[in-house]
């Protein structure tokens, strides 16, 4: 558990603006988690911000999460049900709505140091100023592996529990009996004394009515009749049987239908089009043109898009169209050797200690460009009229979607309406800052309004307009000692992998000497998060260049790393797992070899093996085991389904895809180069969790980064090459 520091404390007050005293001041009259909403619907009780208790005791647990696949939806909804005591039977789900008060300021507390746990007397302040910031940046993220460790642990449980003391206050207040007495089992209230019992439907009226407890109690890990228990994910039976709604489904009477081509070389404006061969097609009715784009508005997405080829626009020269992917590695380049440099992490004199080792090695790796490469693609319905903007989406934050529009659209926020569908696969494709799409079909919309406009990218938009995973060249130098353990790591990389105690770039293990420095380099390509950020490229990067030392020092990879785990137990124990889940020690099948890596990051450690196999030159992966310590696991069977996923969309970019750049523009442009694994490429996967009692980590990230090193790693073991950029090829 973090402890609460005097930066914090300091943090706390200025996050209002007022100071800490406002924050106190305002605490029992602030707008946040534990407020009794207003019965918004005549018939259910809102007993806090997420909770909603129908006459007939169904409940409707409302989560400021998206629900692209990762099951946040469930997870959240085990743990307010938990503390509340619902029956799981009555147990329904929404997503929030893109409003003010949905604004999750419990993502604000995850991301700030010491604010994650605080003393119990400062949490409703700090829930309130976390709350104040998240309304001003417009934060309703899902992202970052966030949604179970921050929403659900700080605020799911507590809402839970706060309506299940309100309901017990309630049923003690119409039985004239002590608090005290009533217990809260399968959505009743209990008085045994007398044998009363009342649903709580019948209490939610009358706890609607009474004062939050500013602290109620939550239960303990043995008390828990849910939380641990693999149950199915709620959004399931709607997206086997067709019934689940993405961005992509949304049909409105009288809709129009628009097709986008933006400027191929990021950073170039449209300079001029024809418009004569679209509008001679059937069905078109307009030709729109955006600062860096062109669309066609049609009365069929097919009709829009067969027209949007038939044009020839032409769009500005910039310098960065001679730039390829050969030059701006040799802009990366350039940054590695020049001057200067930052500290992401620093201790001891590596530097130093690198003269006079007993051995040093040395190694470069790297990692292309890549696209997301969601199954739907980029989508948004806008309808925009003089005093009204409504979209319907699917993104990561839709209050950030919300501000967007509203500026585009020249409202005020509380005119637009945000609805935010199911999503096919997002990976950071749809966080803010990379909802240009939203944008376009706001900006389409008004230019036909009072008409709505479905916009829908094709595969070739989506691919070549993408806010791409950046390409990184990671440096490394380390000293042995005598015995072959490392005593000094010096690495350097271009970009930024966030700096600290947590970089990512930072070594799990042991080495009392470290000089890790970031640079920066100029690209015109368009960059944004991937599925684990900075983790994706610095786990290929650290575990890759740990199997080389552990080589060079004639020693077990495994071995070796155990061994410079022995300060660090949760570690420790989940590579022992992961090796003893995969028979580390017992000879693999003819013709077969293994490799090990660990990462530890978003509050998780995950260790993998991969077993691989060369055949006809191309790396089979045949097999993987993953050990995974995530600490309290909420849903053991939506966890191992996102470990297992996390490992197919890490194997993606440690086998497959790439992208690359020719005269400034992306060269791929569909599933034909850039490809992602098929059915046939999919290894088994062995998934097992340590037990834990530590807080809740993130899950659905942290399943990736391990999965590429283990394979170069097994490559090596099988071959004797070692293979230090991805997407990995053997000569």
């Amino acid at each position: 558990m973090n402890k609460w520091t005097r930066r914090a404390f300091i943090a706390t007050g200025g996050l209002v603006g007022g100071g800490l005293a406002l924050g106190i001041a305002g605490i029992a009259l602030a707008p946040n988690r534990l407020t009794v909403m207003g019965d918004d619907d005549g018939k259910s009780a809102r007993l806090t911000t997420w909770i909603k208790l129908a006459p007939d005791s169904t409940l409707t647990v409302l989560v400021p999460h998206c629900e692209m696949g990762q099951g946040a939806h469930t997870a959240l909804a085990m743990m307010l049900a938990e503390e509340l005591e619902a029956d799981w039977a009555t147990v329904r789900v929404e997503e929030a709505p893109a409003e003010d008060a949905y604004a999750n300021g419990y993502l604000v507390r995850v991301f700030t140091p010491g604010m994650a746990h605080v003393p119990g007397f400062m949490e409703r302040a700090v829930d309130f100023a976390s709350l104040k910031l998240s309304q001003r940046m417009e934060m309703q993220v899902t992202g970052g592996s966030t949604a179970v460790r921050a929403t659900g642990e700080l605020g799911m449980r507590v809402a839970g529990a706060t309506a299940k003391a309100m309901l017990l206050q309630a049923a003690a207040e119409r039985w004239q009996v002590p608090a005290s007495e009533c217990v809260a089992r399968s959505s009743k209230v209990l008085h045994s004394g007398s044998g009363r019992s009342a649903s709580f439907g019948e209490l939610a009226s009358a706890a609607a009515k009474l004062e939050p407890p500013s602290r109620p109690t939550l239960k303990s890990a043995d008390q828990y009749t849910l939380i641990g228990k693999p149950i199915p994910r709620l959004d399931i039976p709607a997206k086997v049987d067709g019934s689940a709604r993405y961005g992509i489904d949304v049909t409105l009477p009288g809709m129009l239908y628009a097709s986008v081509m933006a400027a191929p070389v990021f950073g170039a404006r449209l300079a001029s089009v024809d418009e004569s061969p679209a509008l001679d097609m059937p069905g078109v009715k307009r030709v729109v043109k955006l600062d860096d784009a062109v669309a066609v508005v049609a009365d069929s997405y097919w009709r829009a898009l067969q027209a949007l080829r038939r044009l020839t626009p032409s769009f500005t020269q910039t310098g960065d169209s001679q730039r390829s992917s050969e030059s701006l590695h040799k802009d990366i380049v350039a940054a590695l050797e020049g001057k200067e440099s930052k500290v992401d992490y620093s201790s001891g004199d590596a530097v130093a200690r690198l003269s006079g080792a007993a051995k040093t090695v040395a190694a470069e790796y790297q990692v292309p460009y890549l696209a997301h490469a969601t199954l739907e693609p980029m989508s948004a319905t806008a309808w925009v009229t003089a005093d009204r903007c409504e979209v319907w989406t699917g993104v990561q934050d839709p209050l950030a979607a919300r501000g967007l529009a509203a500026k585009v659209a020249q409202l005020e926020d509380q005119r637009v309406t945000v609805h935010n569908m199911h999503v096919g696969g997002a990976f950071g494709r749809r966080l803010p800052g990379s909802q240009d799409f939203v944008e376009q079909a706001v900006r389409i919309a008004k230019a036909m309004a009072p008409k709505p406009v479905k916009l829908i990218w094709s595969r070739e938009e989506d691919i070549q307009h993408d806010f791409y995973r950046p390409a990184v060249i990671g440096r490394f130098t380390a000293a042995l000692d005598a015995g072959g353990m490392p005593v000094a790591w010096v690495s350097k990389f271009n970009g930024a992998a966030g700096g600290g105690d947590e970089s990512p770039a930072r070594p799990v293990y042991a080495i009392a000497n470290q000089d890790i420095r970031s640079t920066r380099n100029n690209t015109h390509v368009r960059l944004g998060s991937w599925r684990s950020v900075a983790y994706s490229q610095h786990g290929f990067f650290n575990e890759s260049f740990m199997d080389e030392l552990a080589h060079a020092a004639g020693k077990d990879p495994y071995e070796y790393r155990h061994e410079l785990l022995k300060d660090a137990p949760r570690q420790r124990a989940v590579l022992e797992k992961a090796a003893w889940i995969a028979g580390w020690g017992a000879k693999p099948p003819p013709g077969r070899a293994r490799g090990i890596a660990l990462v530890a990051g978003f509050g998780s450690i995950v260790a993998q093996v991969a077993e691989v196999e060369i055949i006809d030159g191309r790396i089979k992966v045949h097999q993987v085991w993953a050990a995974v310590d995530c600490g309290r696991v909420i849903n053991p069977d939506g966890a191992a389904a996102q470990i297992e996923g996390g490992i197919i969309f890490g194997l993606s970019a440690a086998l497959f895809s790439e992208i690359t750049i020719r005269d400034g523009r992306v060269v791929q442009s569909n599933f034909a180069d850039y490809p992602l694994p098929k059915l046939v490429d999919a290894p088994r996967i062995t998934v097992e969790f340590i037990q834990s009692e530590a807080a809740p980590g993130g899950i659905g990230e942290p399943g990736v980064p391990p999965i590429a090193p283990a394979i170069a790693n097994a490559v090596f073991a099988a071959t004797g090459q070692r293979l230090r950029s991805l997407p990995l090829r053997l000569a």
